[in-house]
């Protein structure tokens, strides 16, 4: 049996590193019987519970504060009136934490001149808690329509002669559409922005009827996001053209007031006196 297995261990190896717990007797130790806390608990870093250095008093007093709520006092009477241990010991505990990191005190002086001691507990060592910033106004809805251009709507034709009677006719009729169609519900602007518009095609020889009918004729079934847009589009691409010119008629001829002929009495119409047209003598004659 001279034959070496070169894979065989030269010696034992040892237990794997992170692994080394010491050994727990099945039948020793401490067993526990937790529950689980929803309310009245607070959160204690294994650091401090199982600090190697800190005293057993110390490690109360560690937890104790970071139990209680932020403005209750923490000072050595305070202390030794809560707990048992005089307050030579409650100092040097608390000297022990503020060694370790646990607590930070500061004196300040306030504004009436007094000189007072500032306690902050810290339940991880080395962290410092960030100045709290201001809190952000919330964004009103109001100031972020603002901030968002409005759409405006498009241009319209305008009137030649914009009368405040006509003016006033193609308001009412931009009124009366929610009446046939609740989507053309229009605000007071928008009825401002489009009344010039009604008002070129009512000037174009067109009715109201007619003028409605080309407005709300053949809208699509789906809701209409801007129906003042729609109005508006409608209002510049339909636009009917002028009616067609007619040349006025002539003035009738003016009738003459009655004259008396200067030469046979007779009645006859002319600008002036003199005589009648059978008295005149013929030009060619006389030439």
């Amino acid at each position: 049996m001279d034959t070496e297995n070169p894979s065989a261990p030269t010696r034992p190896q040892s237990r794997i590193p992170g692994k080394n717990h010491p050994r727990r007797s099945p039948h020793a130790g401490v067993i526990h019987d937790n529950a689980r806390h929803t309310t009245r608990f607070t959160v204690i870093g294994n650091h401090l519970a199982q600090h190697p250095e800190l005293s057993a008093l110390a490690i109360g007093l560690g937890v104790h504060i970071q139990s209680l709520p932020t403005g209750d006092l923490v000072d050595i009477k305070t202390l030794a009136v809560r707990f048992p241990e005089g307050q030579t010991r409650i100092a040097a505990a608390l000297r022990e934490l503020e060694t370790h990191g646990y607590l930070r005190r500061t004196q300040e002086r306030t504004a009436d001149g007094r000189v007072v001691t500032r306690t902050v507990s810290c339940n991880k060592p080395g962290h410092r808690q960030r100045p709290a910033e201001p809190p952000r106004k919330p964004a009103r809805r109001v100031d972020l329509e603002k901030r968002r251009p409005r759409k405006r709507l498009p241009e319209v034709p305008r009137p030649s002669h914009p009368h405040p009677a006509l003016l006033r006719t193609a308001t009412d009729l931009l009124a009366g559409l929610r009446r046939l169609d609740p989507r053309l519900l229009l605000s007071a602007t928008d009825t401002e922005r489009l009344a010039p518009g009604v008002a070129a095609w009512l000037e174009r020889d067109l009715t109201p009827t007619a003028v409605r009918d080309a407005l709300t004729s053949g809208l699509p079934q789906e809701p209409l996001r801007r129906p003042a847009a729609l109005l508006a589009h409608r209002l510049t691409a339909q636009l009917p053209p002028p009616p067609p010119f007619h040349a006025p008629a002539p003035p009738p001829d003016a009738r003459h007031p009655l004259q008396t002929c200067d030469g046979c009495e007779r009645a006859f119409r002319a600008p002036g006196p003199g005589r009648c047209r059978d008295c005149r003598p013929d030009p060619a004659a006389a030439a």
